[in-house]
């Protein structure tokens, strides 16, 4: 197989999922970003985490929130929190790395807020127990998962949202993610302020 062969396999295999995504998705998708935009006018925050990847996603997706997306409007509370490298150090030091996000959710969020939890396995221990903190704080979850939905697939409770990406590889499910926090963007600058 040539480079450029292998190279357009992943194209393939990507705009693939994407497509198998859409009709299973898009409703979900819709009613999250509108369960974020009811928490927003409610003077609520936008909470944010994940590893490796994940995390990038959840800075992304936070910068897009505080700054803005594709059109000018206010900004809008988020926090991504795996930023502070100080918190999440110490936290993993002196306890453990699986509470580096659930102290920030216990310390930040009350209720009313959204938690965005993102893992492609939907078995990271850390980002389990922010959602584990977060139901004890009447938080709502919007989780993006991937494969079977993992173990944050089977602790979401009824008013929580689940995005899982029936995909295998993490790349292929990374890549799904980000598509579906665009569309989270996209849905919320259109509630909040109307148009196309």
């Amino acid at each position: 197989m040539s480079l450029a062969t292998r190279i357009s396999k992943h194209f393939d295999d990507s705009a693939q999922l994407k497509l198998q995504c859409k009709n299973a998705l898009a409703q979900p998708i819709a009613d999250a970003a509108q369960a974020i935009v009811s928490c927003l006018l409610n003077d609520g925050k936008v909470l944010v985490c994940g590893n490796g990847g994940s995390a990038a996603d959840a800075q992304h997706f936070a910068a897009e929130l505080v700054n803005r997306f594709e059109v000018e409007r206010p900004p809008l509370p988020a926090i991504a929190l795996t930023t502070d490298s100080s918190v999440l150090t110490s936290i993993a030091n002196d306890y453990d790395y699986n509470q580096i996000f659930s102290k920030q959710v216990r310390a930040l969020g009350m209720g009313g807020d959204v938690l965005i939890a993102i893992s492609t396995s939907g078995n990271s221990p850390s980002v389990v127990e922010a959602i584990q903190v977060a139901q004890e704080r009447g938080i709502t979850v919007v989780a993006l998962t991937g494969r079977d939905g993992g173990l944050m697939g089977g602790i979401l409770g009824e008013n929580d949202f689940h995005l899982c990406v029936p995909g295998q590889r993490t790349a292929r499910i990374q890549e799904v993610h980000l598509l579906i926090l665009h569309c989270l963007c996209d849905v919320i600058d259109h509630l909040l302020l109307g148009g196309e």
